[in-house]
């Protein structure tokens, strides 16, 4: 096994095999702007269904939202946004760059890249703020009459739309609210390829739950973390504390369904001078990336700042009736937040490995094997026929690819040798081959059942076994492993 992956060798896969390409690529670039490409595409559109399926469909208290990406520029202000949201921000008066601050420790001089911005004796200017937001008009006029915002986060959708939901969902406390939708920050210095972006996209729960002080009116107590508790068993009157506990589990139980273990993972439990003015309590996930160990997701406790925000502006509460103790509240909040494309990144990064092999003529060289869990691999299945000069071979392959296309993506290739035509499923990280061969047109029979009978040849990527299978159990061999 070779050393782990650099930055550079996981950029290259990327472009080269279709998962991800610069923005506008052709003019030059747009820096902080990213394309999916078709391998990518198919890649983010698996994670957010295992994403979906583990927070809505296979629970009763969560539910989904998708909501517009400009909303009522009151809502930013209600949320802080529009004062607040603001990274501090220094230029170089004599390369004329902007940096973030906190990172001119770590961002290499434009002019002299074998020092950081930090480290450059040219004249800089003085930290000030920078608004995050990207500003837009509504309407044909622009004016300040007019100014509206592309969303800087997904959470203050939910908690404007909480009351709708509530109402024609008839949830009852404690229940969520989730969705994945795009997400635009005007990053003063993206960098670290798709981990920090201007354009991304974010899955986020609101996940509302009983204050502490109403459990504590009804039941005389709050119940409270403790080693040892079980978690797979939530309690309605549990207090913020487990509630927080619990979504770090789940979020953690998740990560490791698609492969990401605790040999990638790291938590980080924010101090109390960290945390944000209204959070209680905040965790975040962290993934070890190539270029050091940054976050993947928040779990924050974020009491009812939010609700109350916008109790505030809009002049009326946004406020729970619970029809159990026949009393009005304002819910708090866990707020378990993720990001789609850095989640991407990560799980390329921990699927990437490099072996050492020999190819036919004794040759050495390196073998990239992209190892992404099942379910999230972009194509599940690669067929090819032995020989594509064999009409036999290629006319069952490919009735084989329509056939199992309609139940999982499938990729159908009769270009190059089968070692080589192995080599590009393994680096695109596709965990089954399929091969028809000359044993399997031998072995179909005449009568109703012909084409199902004869067999093939299922190689899997990981352990490069092959096997036996019959054309007809195909599908029950491959469907197990992408649940």
């Amino acid at each position: 096994m070779t050393e782990p992956a650099s930055m550079e060798k996981i950029v290259s896969l990327c472009k080269r095999r279709g998962f991800i390409f610069q923005s506008s690529e052709i003019y030059g670039g747009l820096n902080g702007f990213w394309d999916y490409g078709p391998l990518g595409a198919e890649l983010k559109r698996n994670l957010r269904d295992t994403w979906w399926k583990t927070m809505t469909r296979e629970r009763e208290d969560v539910v989904g939202l998708d909501a517009s990406i400009i909303m009522h520029p009151n809502i930013w202000k209600a949320s802080g946004h529009v004062e607040t949201f603001a990274d501090q921000m220094v230029d170089c008066k004599t390369c004329k760059g902007r940096f973030r601050a906190d990172h001119i420790s770590s961002i290499p001089c434009p002019q002299r890249p074998s020092k950081t911005v930090a480290s450059c004796a040219e004249e800089k200017t003085e930290p000030r703020p920078f608004n995050l937001m990207f500003k837009t008009h509504t309407g044909p006029l622009e004016s300040d009459d007019n100014i509206a915002y592309l969303r800087p986060e997904t959470a203050q959708a939910i908690f404007a739309q909480y009351k709708n939901v509530l109402d024609s969902s008839r949830q009852k406390l404690p229940f969520g609210i989730c969705q994945i939708g795009k997400a635009f920050r005007n990053e003063i210095t993206p960098r670290n390829y798709t981990f920090r972006s201007r354009e991304f996209e974010q899955m986020e729960l609101e996940f509302f739950i009983k204050p502490d002080e109403v459990i504590a009116q009804t039941q005389g107590s709050v119940a409270q973390w403790h080693e040892g508790a079980d978690l797979s068993q939530p309690q309605p009157n549990w207090g913020w504390e487990m509630w927080h506990r619990y979504w770090v589990d789940q979020r953690t139980r998740y990560y490791q369904s698609i492969g990401l273990g605790p040999d990638v993972l790291d938590y980080y439990w924010q101090k109390p001078e960290e945390l944000a003015h209204y959070a209680r309590a905040c965790v975040d996930i962290l993934f070890k990336f190539p270029f050091g160990t940054e976050e993947l997701e928040g779990i924050a406790a974020r009491g009812s700042f939010d609700l109350d925000q916008h109790s505030k502006f809009v002049g009326k509460p946004q406020d729970y009736f619970d029809e159990e103790i026949k009393q009005r509240y304002i819910p708090h909040v866990i707020e378990p937040s993720a990001g789609l494309d850095r989640l991407a990144l990560a799980v390329i990064c921990a699927a990437f490995h490099e072996e050492e092999s020999t190819d036919d003529k004794g040759k050495k060289e390196i073998k990239t094997i992209l190892r992404l869990h099942p379910k999230i691999a972009p194509y599940k299945c690669g067929i090819f026929p032995l020989l594509k000069n064999k009409p036999e071979l290629v006319e069952q392959a490919q009735n084989i690819y329509r056939r199992l296309k309609k139940q999982f993506t499938c990729f159908y290739d009769e270009s190059g040798s089968i070692g080589k035509r192995y080599a590009r499923q393994d680096e695109i990280g596709t965990p089954f081959c399929v091969t028809v061969d000359f044993e399997t047109i031998e072995g179909i029979k005449e009568g109703p059942q012909a084409g199902l009978l004869g067999t093939v040849t299922l190689r899997h990527r990981d352990s490069t076994q092959q096997e036996r299978v019959k054309i007809e159990e195909l599908d029950q061999r491959i469907l197990p492993a992408l649940s």
